[in-house]
């Protein structure tokens, strides 16, 4: 299936000038970008976003983390996208993401770990709606696609 999904570039990797190492690799495996921004992040929507980490002790630190420069939204599209992104980010804590995925290669933390990718298809379609605005998300096909996919992957 067809599907988009999330990622925010955090602000370890603006810091350390990581977006276009990271950013080649989802060009690379096929991935389709179909919405992109940079933003500043505030406590509320961080709250938002992760309302499930609000009431944790080290709550504090993820917005003092998140807030520490602007972020990259990027909206990415293809076949199982939520599922390759995932395996291409690697484990949540970077000394134990596999070596080859993006934590395994760029980052050494748990919080400082470069990157967010939404979860589940659920997850995404809220996520997307919180961090683009109607039309900030493009429909359109990639003139590649056919040497991406079979045409039946495409349906």
């Amino acid at each position: 299936m067809i599907e988009t999904t999330l990622i925010i570039f955090k602000p370890s990797s603006i810091a350390r000038g990581l977006v276009g190492s990271i950013l080649s690799r989802f060009e690379a495996k096929g991935l389709t970008i179909v919405g992109m921004k940079m933003m500043q992040l505030d406590e509320a929507l961080l709250r938002e976003h992760y309302a499930h980490l609000v009431d944790r002790p080290f709550f504090p630190s993820v917005i003092s983390s998140m807030t520490a420069t602007p972020v990259i939204v990027l909206a990415l599209r293809g076949r199982d996208a939520i599922a390759v992104v995932r395996m291409l980010t690697g484990a949540t804590n970077g000394r134990e993401a596999a070596p080859g995925t993006i934590r395994g290669d760029f980052s050494m933390s748990n919080q400082e770990n470069v990157i967010h990718a939404s979860s589940s298809p659920d997850d995404a379609a809220a996520e997307l709606k919180r961090f683009f605005a109607p039309g900030e998300i493009i429909e359109w096909t990639p003139d590649n696609l056919k040497f991406l996919y079979a045409a039946s992957e495409l349906q």
